[in-house]
């Protein structure tokens, strides 16, 4: 029977010993753990259970709480809509600004708005009768002029002593089966009173309305077809006056005492950018033109242009 180291050791100290691998140089020996996995409690399942670690059985467990890890630099999902929702911003303001641009154009370039002036009355009248100095030209007489005159007019400057004879303004009036035909008498002596050659009041009523046959003036008795002013009935934006004497005497006194007088404008190639500008709906030039082409084929003796 075997003595010493020899003897049979019982089977439970063999169980609690645990056989070293430790190298004989190790200085000191750890005692083996044990590893173990416990619940405790329910546990999420897309989280890995706490490890638990005991040096023995009979101590207590610590647990190991294993915390999820979140990425600081993985961008909030809210921020992908973003850069869509600038993109959207912007498209909505420059369709905004552009609309608005269009509105203004509209409203700025309608048709005869340039043409009209407002003042301190309450009233509006057109640039072509002076805005607001559309009431200060009917006096029924000759104003003093406000600004000098030129000395040399040129050759088809409004002022000066009638070129056309009462005969043969009446002979031009008849030729066109004008409604205002006999009354050359008229014309002739408001061209005297206000010092404005006849002939050219005779060419404006030819363009305006071939003399009272065509347009407006069939029912305004308007020389000039002058805009509103005041004194006289206003339609269609047109002054209408009772008599052809009325609408001869207004655009004598129009001519005379706010185009001569305040405005210093004597010859047609001034008159006109005003009396009939481009901004009315005119051409200016073939205005010009056409008036110049009339005085030329009368003073040469030609009835019909």
């Amino acid at each position: 029977m075997a003595s010493g180291n020899y003897a049979k050791k019982p089977r439970s100290q063999e169980i609690n010993e645990v056989k070293s691998v430790v190298p004989a140089r190790a200085t000191r020996q750890l005692p083996a753990l044990a590893v173990t996995e416990k619940e405790t409690a329910p546990w999420p399942k897309n989280i890995s259970k706490p490890l638990q670690l005991a040096h023995s059985i009979d101590k207590p467990f610590i647990t190991i709480n294993i915390r999820q890890m979140i990425h600081e630099f993985v961008p909030n999902p809210s921020e992908r809509y973003k850069p869509w929702l600038k993109t959207l911003t912007l498209c909505m303001v420059c369709a905004i600004l552009f609309s608005a641009v269009l509105i203004s154009s509209a409203i700025f370039q309608r048709p005869g708005d340039p043409q009209i002036v407002n003042y301190f009355g309450g009233k509006v009248y057109d640039v072509q009768v002076g805005g607001s100095l559309a009431d200060s030209w009917q006096t029924n007489q000759p104003l003093p002029p406000k600004v000098p005159i030129p000395s040399q007019t040129g050759p088809y400057s409004v002022l000066g002593k009638p070129t056309l004879s009462v005969s043969f303004i009446n002979q031009v009036l008849a030729s066109y089966n004008s409604p205002a035909a006999g009354k050359g008498q008229t014309l002739y002596d408001l061209g005297v009173k206000y010092g404005i050659d006849p002939a050219f009041a005779l060419a404006f009523f030819l363009h305006e309305s071939t003399l009272g046959t065509q347009g407006e003036a069939r029912s305004s008795l308007s020389l000039g077809n002058i805009r509103c002013i005041p004194n006289f009935r206003c339609k269609d934006n047109f002054a209408w006056f009772n008599t052809w004497e009325d609408g001869f005497a207004a655009w004598y006194e129009l001519i005379r005492n706010l185009y001569v007088a305040q405005l210093g404008l004597t010859t047609i190639d001034k008159i006109i950018p005003t009396y009939a500008p481009t901004s009315d709906n005119n051409n200016e030039a073939g205005y010009i033109a056409a008036l110049k082409h009339y005085l030329d084929t009368w003073h040469a003796g030609v009835l019909r242009p």
